[in-house]
């Protein structure tokens, strides 16, 4: 028997992932009373975290507006769902690369401004010329970045007819088993930017990625290209881009990030954050969100977490499974597997894994893990959270949390 939880949506959700929830799940509008909270664009970053979250599932990839460190040192793990709206966003780069190599926009713009009559039919064909461009068969398309997004993006544009060039060093067998042959790997950056007619960042926002087009970049494109960046604003140093526009060296800039800098850009099409804004991609990353929340409450498993590592032992079967979330410093697994031998509990499986300053392991065992055992557990230094997931005597779970050595509960 599963515990029940309570899930509170602290924005719309697709209905089509709150169907997944498991019949031990109940959506409640009181977030405090909360086992998980399925979010999306919702501002976390200075909201309380109750002592009855569990955790925290983004429906969608950028977790900006969660507060990562503070999640980890109460215990909450954080989901996002990578991939979930990959062919949404990489459609729309496709798009982008249309709408940049013909002037289709303006076009269309034209045509709603003026004034019906018979005389229309003829002005169409007088004025056209004024928005014609050119196809992108046979253009060059360098793709930075081939996981979710980019691989989709280079595959489509091979489709496409386009000569496509890839530059991402760290590309999982996953992907690269998936890219198109005819796609040319680059193992230099300035080799891709010196070569393409388009380029379409797909990387991911860290502190080392930050600013990773600037001016030294915009330099090395060919002159006349286009830039693309559908994947977050400061991956780009706007700066150096509205002056490369300004200088003609670059000949549009395409994104999907509106600020109040890039709008007064020349020759940049901006678009309103329509990435992942179509009904599929908020099913998928709905879907995903509550199917990898479900594991994590019912069976302790790990997938696609962003402050812990993944780990995973399966369906929980055992009379008890225990699960210990801790800082990653030495020494604290030995510790609590040598309290797991003084309180006579032989361990049947387990696994541990880490990531930066956040650890975790899960523990089978064949018998039922007592109270008085989870609270010492939890006492121990570093152990951010200890949970007794799964007990076919005691069914409920309970969570111990530890507070600079304080009190749990």
């Amino acid at each position: 028997m599963l515990k029940q939880r309570t899930v509170a949506c602290l924005n719309d959700i697709s209905p089509k992932g709150l169907k997944e929830l498991g019949p031990n799940f109940t959506l409640t509008g009181r977030r405090e009373d909360s086992d998980l909270w399925l979010v999306r664009s919702a501002d976390l970053l200075k909201a309380e975290l109750p002592e009855r979250l569990r955790a925290i599932a983004r429906a969608g990839a950028g977790v900006n507006n969660i507060p990562l460190d503070r999640c980890t040192e109460q215990g909450v793990v954080v989901f996002n769902t990578p991939g979930a709206n990959a062919n949404a966003v990489a459609e729309l780069v496709v798009a982008g690369m249309l709408l940049a190599s013909r002037d289709i926009l303006g076009g269309a713009n034209w045509v709603r401004a003026q004034a019906p009559g018979p005389e229309l039919a003829q002005a169409v064909e007088k004025e056209k010329k004024a928005f014609s461009g050119n196809e992108i068969r046979g253009k060059r398309l360098g793709v930075i970045g081939l996981g979710a997004v980019g691989h989709l993006v280079a595959n489509s544009a091979v489709s496409m007819g386009m000569e496509v060039y890839g530059y991402d060093p760290y590309i999982s067998i996953e992907f690269a088993l998936k890219l198109s042959r005819s796609v040319h790997p680059v193992t230099q950056l300035s080799e891709l930017l010196e070569a393409c007619d388009f380029v379409s960042i797909h990387v991911p926002l860290m502190e080392k990625t930050r600013g990773f087009i600037g001016a030294a970049q915009l330099d090395s494109m060919r002159p006349g290209a286009v830039l693309l960046n559908f994947s977050r604003d400061l991956l780009v140093d706007e700066e150096a881009v509205g002056q490369a526009l300004q200088d003609g060296r670059l000949r549009r800039y395409v994104t999907d990030f509106a600020n109040e800098r890039v709008v007064t850009f020349p020759n940049a099409i901006i678009l309103p954050h329509l990435g992942a804004a179509t009904e599929e991609a908020e099913d998928n990353c709905a879907v995903m969100a509550v199917h990898q929340a479900q594991d994590y409450l019912n069976n302790g498993n790990i997938v696609n977490s962003v402050n812990f590592p993944p780990i995973t032992l399966g369906r929980a079967t055992h009379p008890t499974r225990v699960m210990v979330l801790h800082r990653n410093v030495p020494g604290v697994l030995s510790k609590v597997t040598t309290l797991f031998g003084e309180a006579g509990i032989n361990i049947d499986r387990m696994v541990s894994a880490s990531r930066g300053a956040a650890a975790c392991a899960l523990f089978d065992a064949p018998v039922d893990v007592l109270r008085e055992f989870a609270m010492r557990l939890s006492a121990q230094p570093d152990i951010l959270k200890v949970r007794v997931i799964y007990g076919p005597e005691e069914p409920l779970e309970e969570s111990y949390t530890d507070t600079e050595g304080g009190a749990h509960d």
